[in-house]
Order: structure tokens, then C-alpha cells, then sequence
């Protein structure tokens, strides 16, 4: 075990928390109290062992009830001394269990554990750092495709609204290491700051990358030169909405066809043709063959439009003669149904979804 997964148990423990730690020093104090208190009716008195904490209890708790036997002198004063100290400290905890209680905090502390043992199951996923208008879309995307995600968030109205779309969350400052750990930063694929700061969202970043340095972060960008900033946090890809969504309403005025058709296809709402990318796998046969040799197009009406590299490298409207390798991610165009068989022959299964941060 890791420093980091050492660091992730203990911090992921609720009873570690300010009350958790509170609680855990109380029920300790009046362990040893009530030890010392056996012990001493025991040396003093030789009381039996249920003798001696039966006379603490009493003792502690003032309850009134007679003595097993008659105290000499000596257990005379340590039942004083016991009281003593302990009177106090007794009523101290029934005072504080008792706020704890109509503040509701415990309930808070059971909810969190709980949690926490549902996240400890949830593997290779994207935590989405907020859930405003682009992380209810983004959560809503990648839960449709299959994608584990789990959604931090501290907004208690938004909470409820997580919580009745039955995703994944964990309530509670994502700025926060200990919140990071909760969510599972250590089992993460990747991390999606959509926050509505910056300044957050840089310290996310910072959080996040401490704690998982191989993390691929997306975060978005709200003020001019933002980008730069984020970049240099430790975030993977930055995207400004209103830039993209400025240089979106220009493409439309501009190639208004060309916009509608790759809006459709990457949707694949409304039309039969679907744009997807897929990532051949080490077994496939197509691995060392000629594209022009593949089939992809003679046998599935599909066009290669692009093809990624293992290295990174994009070859764009890629040549007939082209070989296909080990790793290559294919940017495929065709009929939603065609793509479906493609990938069932290739994966023995329905297209899988590709997940973001694998390319």
C-alpha cells in the first residue's frame, strides 16, 4: 500500500472528521475513566471485576443506587475522587451527544459514511467538480454512454437534484483534499472542473494532480485568459464556453450546413448517420492491413474520415494504402447500424463507448 492510498483510508474515515475526532476523544476519556474507576474498587476494596464497574457506573452516573457493600475509608475517598472527575465529564457528554442530536450532525456523519462505502466500489471514473447547467449535461452525457461519473457538489439544492437523477455523488467543497479522496481521486480516470470560479477550479486542479499525477483533467474557463492559468494548474484540455459557443453562432451564420450536419452526427439524434471514434484493440485482424484492404468500407459503408496514432499524430482523409496499427483511434462515418456491426465484429459486442482521456 501506497502513501497515497494510506493517505486516502485515513482520510476517507468520517470519524476522522472535527466531530468524528471529538466523538472519538469523548468515548476514550470515559473508557479510561470508567477503567480507572474498576480498578480502583478492585485494588481498594477487592470488589470483583462486575462489582468494580458496577460501583463506577453508579458513581458515574449518580444514579442513586446503594453500595454492593460497605466502603472502608479509602474507598470512601476515591468514590469521591471518582466523582470528581468524573460528574463532569459525564454530564459534558450527555450535553454535547444531545446537541449533536437536534442539530441532526450525526445523521450528517452516517450519511457521509455511507457514501463514501458506495463510492469505494465505483472504479475508473470521472469525478465532475459541480453541477450547474454544463455539469448536469456533462454527468447526463457520460451516464447515458456507460461512463462511471461521480459529481461533487456542496450546493444542498443541488445535492437533492443529484440525488433524485440517481448518479453518484459526494456533497461536499471540492477545493477540499479530503473531498477529492472521498470521490475516489485515487480510482479516477479523470476529473471535470466546471465550478463556477476559476480560482476553484486552479485549485482543484492543484488538489487533484497531488493526489493522482497521472489524472486527465478537463476545466472550463469563465474569464479572458483564464485558459493560460488552468493550463499551468495541471488541467489536460480547457474550454471556454463562450468562445466556442462565440465561434459555434459564427459557423452557423457562416457554413449554417456544414454546422447542422456535424451537430446531427455527433449527436445522433434525428438521423440515421452517427460519427464515432474507435480504438482498435491489440487482437484485431485489421492491425497491419492496408485501409484499402479492411473492409471498412467495401463491408460497412463506413468512411475513415481520420486516424489518431498512438504517438498523437492525426492523418487526416488517410490514403487507401494507408496501415493501420496497433492503438489507432478511427474516426468513422456511417449509418448508426453499420457502426453497431463493425464493432460487434471487431470487439464481439456492440460499439463500446469511448471514454475521454484515452486518446
Amino acid at each position: 500500500m501506497n502513501a497515497g492510498q494510506c493517505r486516502e483510508i485515513i482520510m476517507e474515515s468520517p470519524w476522522l472528521s472535527t466531530t468524528g475526532r471529538h466523538i472519538l476523544a469523548l468515548i476514550l476519556l470515559s473508557g479510561l475513566l470508567i477503567g480507572f474507576g474498576t480498578a480502583g474498587y478492585i485494588l481498594i476494596e477487592e470488589f470483583s471485576l462486575l462489582d468494580g464497574l458496577y460501583m463506577t457506573i453508579i458513581t458515574l452516573t449518580t444514579v442513586g443506587f446503594g453500595e454492593v457493600k460497605p466502603l472502608q475509608p479509602m474507598g470512601r475517598v476515591f468514590t469521591i475522587l471518582l466523582i470528581l472527575m468524573g460528574a463532569g465529564l459525564v454530564a459534558y457528554n450527555l450535553a454535547y451527544f444531545s446537541q449533536l442530536v437536534l442539530d441532526g450532525n450525526l445523521l450528517v456523519l452516517y450519511r457521509r459514511r455511507r457514501l463514501r462505502k458506495q463510492l469505494e466500489h465505483v472504479a475508473d471514473q470521472y469525478i465532475i467538480c459541480g453541477y450547474g447547467q454544463m455539469g448536469k449535461i456533462i454527468a447526463q452525457e457520460l451516464s447515458k454512454n456507460h461512463v462511471p461519473v461521480v459529481v461533487v457538489e456542496n450546493d444542498p439544492s443541488a445535492v437533492v437534484s443529484i440525488r433524485e437523477k440517481e448518479i453518484h455523488y459526494f456533497a461536499g467543497d471540492a477545493t477540499e483534499e479530503e473531498t477529492l479522496l472521498s470521490a475516489g481521486i485515487l480510482r479516477a480516470r479523470g476529473l471535470i472542473s466546471v465550478v463556477s470560479r476559476d480560482t476553484d477550479s486552479v485549485f482543484i486542479i492543484i488538489t487533484a494532480k497531488d493526489l493522482n499525477k497521472d489524472l486527465t483533467i478537463f476545466a472550463r474557463a469563465t474569464t479572458p485568459g483564464a485558459e493560460r492559468k488552468l493550463l499551468k494548474a495541471g488541467a489536460t484540455k480547457v474550454v471556454s464556453p463562450y468562445a466556442s459557443g462565440a465561434i459555434r453562432i459564427a459557423h452557423n451564420i457562416l457554413r449554417p450546413t456544414v454546422t447542422d450536419f456535424l451537430e446531427l452526427a455527433l449527436s445522433a439524434e434525428g438521423m440515421e448517420l452517427s460519427m464515432e471514434e474507435i480504438r482498435l484493440p491489440s487482437e484485431a485482424d485489421l492491425v497491419g492491413m492496408e485501409l484499402m484492404y479492411s473492409g471498412i468500407r467495401s463491408r460497412y459503408n463506413l468512411i475513415v474520415v481520420c486516424i489518431k496514432r498512438s504517438s498523437g499524430a492525426m492523418i487526416y482523409n488517410p490514403s487507401p494504402q494507408e496501415v493501420l496499427k496497433e492503438d489507432d483511434i478511427l474516426v468513422v462515418i456511417g449509418p448508426q447500424e453499420n457502426l453497431n456491426r463493425f464493432s460487434a465484429d471487431l470487439f464481439g459486442r456492440p460499439r463500446p463507448s469511448q471514454r475521454p482521456g484515452r486518446s
